[in-house]
């Protein structure tokens, strides 16, 4: 993935090499940082934490375009990026310039001393130090990975802690069960701090329900608590208050209600207006979630044969699922053939990335290398996809996979790019105009 912001770049290589690995959870090392930073964390605008396997960045973005509604300036923190590094960091609504990332990396640098830390954490706390100067009403921070030891669970009373779903991702950080990892996501619950759960499976939800009762924390369960549901083209939401009559959200597929209802349910939180909330769910956008392609070089030979070209990150079985049903949609609206072009990492469960897309058949799978250091060969992939009972196509990359699909003969078909959010990028790289803004 390639970070397009050049003249901080060396700084960024000079930090990825300040700890040996990538990740490693602990937060004694931010903990460090941030106390000779004056404590930033410390001097933010109210924050909503976010954790979760799935949905935490889209459930973000929805927050962050009600808010917009409202008239509040908002900071905003997510990963990994796309395409370039300031995409992770959103101050008062705008990426944040290259030279105000620049300076703050410089300053991070030297307050680290020369210490090991992760990448991921002094980044953190470049983010923190930049919200804590500027000032705004609200700041939006998602959290990196698991929540216990995540370096921004230095964060020590947010106005809202959030839960998105909870699945099976990185259990070799996290832990092999659901249970487990939902243990790891509720660290991000404070006492006495309000806590807002999606519908969780897996015993995730006991998990939660009993760390919240042990920290005091009121929660609210979806499905339990309040819930969101299609309803007349639009979205119901119900709570203690009543059922509040919302328009369709922008972001693309069923898996997005719950996110839109967890947004909803935060916003109410805060106070926002129906009317903020309404318009946020209409504008919210959030790139490599179902998005649809319509400029630059591969959207081009797309539409020029009449096909629709969609991109996502989704990268576990979980949320594969959720491509499947968005993909099932696709076949309901009308007939056309449905192609896949498909590249993982290679700490990803294929299997069950496969196993999860098995229920659309009949479609066309085409898989595809990528540049990151940890991509799986897609010939080793071809032999999950094998025996996940699917016959799979081989390309080179991602260009070459359109190069075949728009070549055979028949109706257009719907495209989908899926499986790593560094291939994710790699697409949005080709094309300056969708680069994430």
């Amino acid at each position: 993935m390639t970070d397009h912001l050049r003249a901080h770049d060396a700084a960024l290589e000079r930090l990825r090499a300040l700890h040996p690995l990538k990740i490693d959870l602990s937060l004694d090392r931010m903990e460090r940082l941030c106390a000779v930073l004056k404590r930033p964390q410390c001097r933010l605008p109210p924050v909503i934490h976010v954790a979760g396997t799935n949905g935490k960045g889209s459930t973000i973005a929805f927050l962050r375009a009600m808010a917009d509604a409202a008239g509040l300036r908002v900071h905003v923190f997510t990963s990994p990026h796309l395409v370039r590094f300031a995409e992770r960091i959103r101050l008062v609504g705008t990426l944040i310039s290259e030279d105000h990332l620049g300076d703050l990396l410089g300053r991070v640098e030297a307050a680290n001393g020369g210490e090991p830390i992760t990448f991921f954490e002094i980044t953190t706390a470049a983010a923190l130090l930049a919200f804590a100067e500027t000032p705004a009403d609200l700041c939006l921070v998602e959290v990196g990975l698991g929540g216990r030891y995540d370096a921004t669970n230095v964060i020590e009373r947010p106005a809202v802690s959030v839960i998105a779903p909870v699945a099976l991702d990185h259990c070799e950080f996290l832990g092999d069960t659901t249970g487990q990892i939902a243990g790891e996501k509720a660290g991000i619950i404070k006492i006495g701090v309000p806590c807002i759960s999606a519908r969780q499976t897996g015993g995730a939800s006991i998990v939660i329900n009993s760390v919240a009762e042990r920290a005091g924390s009121p929660l609210s369960l979806a499905g339990r608590d309040f819930d969101t549901w299609p309803e007349h083209g639009g979205i119901r939401f119900q709570d203690h208050t009543g059922i509040l009559c919302l328009p369709s959200a922008r972001l693309t597929g069923a898996h997005q209600i719950g996110n839109a209802g967890l947004a909803v349910a935060a916003a109410r939180m805060l106070e926002l207006s129906d009317a903020s909330i309404a318009e946020g769910l209409g504008n919210a956008t959030w790139p490599a979630r179902m998005q649809r392609l319509t400029t630059g070089p591969l959207a081009k030979r797309a539409t020029a044969r009449g096909a629709d070209l969609w991109l996502d990150g989704g990268h576990n079985p979980h949320a594969m699922a959720a491509v499947a049903r968005a993909l099932a949609d696709f076949r309901n609206e009308d007939s056309r053939p449905i192609v896949v072009v498909l590249g993982l990492l290679a700490n990803k469960d294929a299997k069950g990335v496969f196993a999860s897309l098995r229920p659309v058949l009949p479609f066309r799978l085409i898989l595809v290398g990528f540049e990151a250091d940890a991509a799986t060969d897609p010939a080793m992939l071809a032999k999950s996809a094998r025996e996940a009972g699917l016959n799979a196509e081989i390309a080179h990359d991602v260009p070459a996979a359109l190069d075949v699909t728009l070549a055979k003969e028949g109706p257009p078909p719907h495209v989908l790019i899926c499986g790593s959010l560094y291939l994710a990028g790699e697409v949005l790289a080709m094309n300056p105009e969708s680069w994430p803004r």
